[in-house]
């Protein structure tokens, strides 16, 4: 923890408790990055991550009342379920379809989505720019979702979204007809089993972003693609998965001698920047957890 601070110093009978409820979830990073950012700026808050999955997921909603708990993040498979559950949604979550932050003010939980600002500020903060390019994005989840309609509002001209025909697939299809009604950016939604589209699609995109769950545990060692020939070198390859820290799809770009390959850390950090200032009114110290969560010093940030 940082500045060696005992965790008996600083949990007391005051202690605000914000959670993380997903499944899984023991990987995650944010407990470090906002309990370190706590204790830097000296807020009488702790952040836990819990377990949750879909069934238990209304019990533990209720339990951010019962608790007085300050909120929680939400991600995967809850993002979507958790809606039906809150009080109020903001506009921009309203339209995204999904939640990844929840804040508790009196009982009334509001339902926020950081994913998609959390996005295009990593590229940012990488001095990378795609206003007016072509962005080819898999998924179509809370995630995906969230980018894909952040990145149209934001100045990508043209998106090739592609999601296999799962429960998923009708969320793809809103998302698509959202970002052609409501921005300049025409998108196109396609089948993930055709390959050739994608192959075509990806050869004249600025950048591919996959926002699946291919990548991570249990499936770790799977890519949605596996040829580096369909990448070419000017592009930008993200991954919103950051544990592992080298995806299967990252090293694919690497082969194809990618530019900017990147996984999800800069997301996160970004995204949880803004779930801080919700809870807390104060702004993350990013540039200090930047350096923790980059580091490549396994004794100051553990996965």
């Amino acid at each position: 923890m940082a500045d060696n601070q005992n965790v008996a110093d600083r949990i007391d009978g005051h202690t605000i408790l914000i959670g993380l409820m997903a499944y899984p979830i023991r990987h995650s990073m944010s407990p470090t990055m906002h309990n370190t950012s706590f204790v830097k700026l000296g807020l009488n808050y702790a952040y836990l991550a819990f377990e949750v999955g879909n069934k238990e997921l209304p019990n533990a909603i209720q339990a951010i009342r019962s608790l007085g708990m300050r909120g929680s993040n939400i991600s995967m498979p809850n993002k979507q379920k958790v809606i039906p559950l809150l009080d109020k949604l903001d506009p921009v979550a309203k339209m995204v379809g999904a939640v990844n932050t929840i804040v508790n003010d009196n009982g009334v939980l509001t339902g926020y989505t950081t994913d998609g600002t959390g996005f295009m500020k990593s590229l940012e903060d990488e001095n990378l720019d795609i206003t007016g390019e072509k962005m080819t994005i898999s998924g179509a989840g809370g995630a995906g979702t969230a980018v894909a309609i952040q990145a149209a509002t934001d100045g990508v001209k043209e998106m090739s979204l592609f999601n296999i025909r799962d429960a998923e697939w009708e969320n793809a299809k809103r998302n698509v007809d959202i970002i052609n009604k409501n921005t300049d950016c025409k998108a196109t939604l396609y089948d993930l089993a055709d390959q050739d589209a994608f192959k075509r699609e990806l050869a004249d995109s600025r950048i591919y972003c996959d926002a699946t769950g291919v990548g991570m545990k249990p499936l770790e060692d799977k890519t949605l693609v596996s040829d580096p020939s369909w990448f070419h070198k000017d592009m930008i390859v993200y991954d919103t998965v950051y544990a592992p820290r080298t995806t299967k799809l990252m090293t694919v770009a690497q082969e194809a001698g990618v530019d900017h390959v990147f996984n999800g850390l800069g997301m996160m950090l970004e995204q949880g920047a803004e779930a801080f200032k919700l809870w807390t009114g104060e702004d993350m110290p990013v540039d200090y957890i930047r350096d923790l969560l980059f580091s490549e010093d396994p004794s100051k940030v553990k996965n």
